[in-house]
């Protein structure tokens, strides 16, 4: 396998790829991106850091394009949705730089309320102006930050050792995390209006965009402080330049910008209480170290089979859990490719309903199998990348519930599929015995029980009449097939049965024209899951 690193990574990331047994490292620095485009043409992975994008040309024209690694935090340079649409994994690498950039985030607040760069200036240019300088106290001040995940939570224990009162917006954050970090978890009009330092950890997206704009600082006291070290884009440059020239905002530190380099002419620029650096939240010799060794790992892992970690656009799984899982994600396929075949061509809503120890689980890489196996019989090069953008593309909404069911099963995945009619469709599946067979156990709300181990699946529906299962055993016998299972169910008596036959071979055509023609069977499917 080939990996194209096309920008320059720590040294030992290079060297543990090319220690790896069936990998060829091509190192690309500089080139441009016709250059990358000619490169990548048949390699299995690309690795960037910044420097070089990894643009839908090139990933359309990569033939073996599998994933694609950035050495550090932001993937605005690769084209998610381009990678998305081929399958391709697209990892960074989060953990790396968590304490260089939350040490620089610091830095900054500390020069924001000392103003050291400042100072510093001044005695340069030969100046002693003491009464120039005049800061103010972290200590018992209240700082607001917006994002607590990694980067955050390291900013959060240092202002906590600082002896600050720090309130915290994130709308994933538990009231547990937030405990246990010491932090106040607020909506963000409280931290606006209350805090008197700001630092922003939250990722770049439609809803984060400018979220300090002019009418954000209007809200906030005046002499806040500002300190962005997160994404370029989330603060308002125009309006944070008006804010501190007006005095509303005393300083501000950004290492990140809409543009960077940041144009010369910058109105942030002309703001000498605004302390500017250019993006170095990664620049410390042991988060680059950092990062490339994992980035070099992620990618090796990723191609060889092992634990996908850090994936924005597919699940990660931790090894550990993945071994608890593996046997729902086989069932989650095989529950997939049943209601697919049991289903019309056009369904527009499908839910999925986890019961059990699975409430617990995170679900995510289980409705990827669950897709992978709708797909299975629609579309080829189906993976856990792609196949929510297919399922989005056929139209089909999906919705994921996870509840304590009252079944007689204590693991249960439910699939509820609904068409353009508002007609229902369903099937409840579980794991039986110590070997956890994959079972199902409720089709259409009646009750059964139907290994999905079987190659294939006959599925009648007919009244509940005498002499139906010799019928179709007699027919199944005159075409040479063996019956491995057959369970049945009925509504009521006299009313509908619902008869499932486990197959060895598939049924012919002919055999399954003779089945339909007697007059007391309504509906037969043949569900293919041979290979699954």
């Amino acid at each position: 396998m080939k990996i194209l690193i096309a920008d320059k990574i720590s040294e030992s990331g290079v060297d543990y790829l090319r220690e790896q047994d069936g990998i060829e490292v091509i190192e690309a620095y500089g080139s441009t991106p016709e250059e990358l485009k000619v490169k990548a043409s048949d390699v299995d992975a690309i690795i960037v850091r910044s420097a070089s994008s990894v643009t839908r040309e090139i990933i359309e024209a990569s033939s073996n394009l599998k994933a694609v690694g950035r050495a550090g935090v932001g993937v605005d340079n690769i084209d998610l949705e381009a990678a998305s649409d081929k399958g391709v994994i697209v990892m960074n690498t989060p953990g790396g730089n968590t304490i260089a950039t939350a040490e620089l985030a610091f830095t900054h607040l500390l020069c924001s309320a000392r103003p050291i760069p400042q100072a510093n200036a001044s005695m340069k240019s030969g100046e002693w102006n003491k009464k120039a300088f005049k800061g103010s106290e972290l200590y018992k001040k209240t700082i607001g930050i917006l994002g607590l995940g990694r980067i955050g939570s390291e900013v959060a224990k240092r202002a906590t050792a600082f002896g600050m009162t720090v309130l915290a917006h994130d709308p994933y954050l538990t009231s547990a995390k937030a405990e246990q970090l010491e932090v106040e978890k607020v909506d963000l009009d409280r931290i606006f209006t209350e805090a008197d330092f700001i630092t922003i950890h939250m990722p770049k997206t439609e809803t984060t965009a400018n979220m300090i704009n002019a009418e954000a600082l209007s809200k906030m006291k005046d002499g806040v402080r500002i300190i962005n070290c997160a994404r370029g884009g989330l603060v308002n440059e125009a309006d944070l330049a008006e804010a501190v020239a007006s005095g509303k905002v005393a300083a501000a530190g950004l290492d990140v910008f809409v543009s960077e380099p940041l144009s010369e002419d910058s109105d942030l620029r002309e703001q000498n209480k605004i302390v500017l650096t250019p993006h170095l939240g990664a620049s410390t010799s042991e988060a680059q170290e950092n990062v490339g060794v994992e980035v070099a790992q992620c990618i090796h892992e990723a191609l060889t089979g092992g634990w996908i970690r850090n994936a924005i656009n597919a699940p990660s799984i931790d090894p550990k859990q993945l071994e608890l899982m593996r046997p729902y994600l086989g069932l989650a396929y095989k529950l997939g490719t049943v209601i697919q075949q049991l289903t019309p061509e056009e369904i527009s809503q499908i839910r999925l309903t986890y019961s059990g120890k699975l409430v617990d689980f995170n679900v995510k890489p289980i409705n990827r199998a669950f897709q992978r196996g709708y797909l299975r019989m629609i579309t080829t090069d189906v993976n856990d990348v792609n196949a929510p953008r297919i399922m989005e593309r056929l139209g089909i909404k999906g919705e994921i519930v996870q509840d304590n069911l009252e079944r007689d099963y204590t693991e249960m995945i439910r699939v509820e599929a609904t068409d353009p009619n508002g007609k229902l469709y369903s099937i409840e599946g579980t794991l039986i015995g110590k070997i956890q067979q994959p079972r199902l156990t409720r089709v259409n709300e009646r009750n059964l029980e139907s290994p999905l181990d079987e190659k294939y699946l006959l599925v009648l529906e007919n009244d509940d009449t005498p002499g139906i299962v010799g019928m179709v055993g007699t027919v199944l016998a005159k075409y040479k097939l063996n019956i491995s299972n057959m369970s049945l169910s009925r509504n009521t008596i006299g009313g509908v049965a619902l008869n499932i036959c486990g197959l060895d071979s598939e049924p012919s055509k002919e055999a399954v024209e003779e089945i339909a023609s007697y007059e007391t069977i309504s509906e037969i499917k043949v569900v293919n899951l041979n290979g699954v």
